[in-house]
């Protein structure tokens, strides 16, 4: 069960209150007088922060920077996985989650568009996409980047459009070693649970007719959907899965 029955909504110093009125109202969630006990969007100064537990976490894309920048993007693996002769080449993102995977596909000149189905983690991205797009050096990544709330399963057919890839990332089971796991799983995996829909996902993306499906995976867990990928690239962590369509 997720966290969403202990969501509190705080605007600190200089915060946005109209954005923390409109966002109280869209999530049915009270906007409060002070932090919540566990988990607090908070609207200050630097924008929106997802707190609780002990951890702060915010969407900053320019945390990113050195990865595509001075010749380190092209030995991005998914950014190999992707790479295309194709002129202004369309991807589709079907979970999104924080958007870094769909960052590296915008820097590499895709069209990118991202579906996010929790509400939270939707407000948090677009927070993050809107202080990069007044980022000099972002901005041009990030105007490559469409954000639709909602799900992909439901949403991808009203796209109309036939993507060069169609990239899924659902959210991956809780790791026994929770020491190990970044904040911002940690944080976001009190949301978000993993993906219940695996074959309803993966035949949502087929029937966009991509020319492949680039699907990430714990290094060691099966399949999305028991579907055997036509191949597989490994790193230390994680692997892709690639399926031809």
């Amino acid at each position: 069960m997720n966290d969403w029955n202990k969501i509190t909504i705080y605007c600190g110093d200089n915060g946005d209150r109209d954005a923390a009125d409109m966002l109280s109202r869209q999530l049915g969630v009270p906007l409060a007088d002070s932090m919540g006990e566990a988990l607090t969007l908070v609207f200050d100064g630097t924008g929106l922060s997802l707190v609780g537990y002990g951890m702060c976490y915010q969407g900053d894309f320019a945390r990113m920077l050195s990865r595509v920048t001075k010749g380190r993007l092209h030995h991005e693996m998914l950014v190999k996985l992707a790479k295309t002769k194709t002129e202004h080449p369309v991807a589709v993102d079907a979970a999104a989650g924080m958007g870094e995977d769909s960052f590296l596909l915008a820097a590499a000149g895709y069209e990118v568009y991202l579906f996010e189905q929790d509400a939270v983690i939707a407000a948090l991205l677009r927070d993050a996409l809107y202080r990069a797009g007044e980022d000099d050096r972002l901005r041009e990544i990030v105007g490559r980047m469409h954000l639709s709330e909602g799900n992909s399963i439901e949403l991808m057919p009203r796209l109309g459009i036939t993507p060069e890839i169609v990239y899924l990332d659902p959210m991956f089971p809780p790791r026994k070693k929770s020491g190990l796991i970044h904040k911002k799983l940690q944080l976001i995996q009190k949301l978000e649970q993993p993906c219940a829909d695996e074959r309803e996902l993966f035949a949502a993306a087929a029937a966009m007719h991509p020319k492949k499906i680039i699907i990430k995976r714990p290094l060691n867990g099966a399949p999305l959907a028991d579907r055997k990928p036509s191949y597989t690239v490994k790193g230390k962590a994680i692997r892709y899965d690639v399926v031809v369509i």
